[in-house]
């Protein structure tokens, strides 16, 4: 396997994190981030290994912590129990269907915000929470349920361009059967 997708990968994700901070367009006109890190996530979710997967996720919430105003590391155990969770059900999931691809974004656009925004209020009396939360949540999910299926795309044009493909046919016949021995 070639690490040109693994690496892409990382630097889309580390582009992403660099977007989101440094163009503040989306968040001035919406009142949210533009953050596609789950919908990243969730790509090497199913189609990478657990270890990878752990690194992904633990490497791209870190460098989202440090270029965020939330402390360091409290985005880790999110990102981490989003994709962990994915990638041990991967097998019941339709990970070639669009749809599957949208929903799985979108769960991961609005459950990895609501649980870093619990985590930074857990010593909090009064949690913040209202209906620009609640509409902020719904924008992000829409936002990684439309960026899940891209990403899916990318990805894999990028993995069928740098990595060797299988043989589609194994060069036997298999409608023929080898007698061995004498005739």
């Amino acid at each position: 396997m070639s690490r040109v997708p693994l690496i892409s990968l990382f630097v889309t994700a580390w582009l992403a994190t660099y977007a989101q901070t440094q163009f503040p367009i989306v968040r001035l006109t919406f009142g949210i981030p533009f953050c596609i890190l789950p919908a990243l996530a969730a790509y090497a979710a199913m189609n990478h290994s657990v270890v990878f997967t752990t690194a992904f996720t633990v490497l791209t919430a870190l460098g989202l912590d440090s270029l965020s105003p939330n402390r360091l590391g409290v985005s880790v155990l999110p990102f981490f129990l989003f994709g962990f969770i994915a990638n041990i059900r991967r097998h019941v999931l339709l990970k070639d269907q669009r749809y599957t691809q949208f929903w799985l974004g979108f769960s991961g656009g609005v459950l990895v915000p609501l649980s870093t925004l619990a985590l930074l209020f857990l010593g909090q009396r009064e949690p913040v929470f209202g209906a620009a939360t609640l509409q902020q949540l719904i924008l992000l999910g829409l936002l990684n349920g439309i960026a899940c299926p891209i990403s899916f795309w990318f990805f894999d044009h990028i993995h069928q361009a740098f990595d060797y493909q299988p043989l589609a046919m194994p060069s036997f016949r298999p409608d023929r059967q080898i007698k061995r021995g004498r005739t």
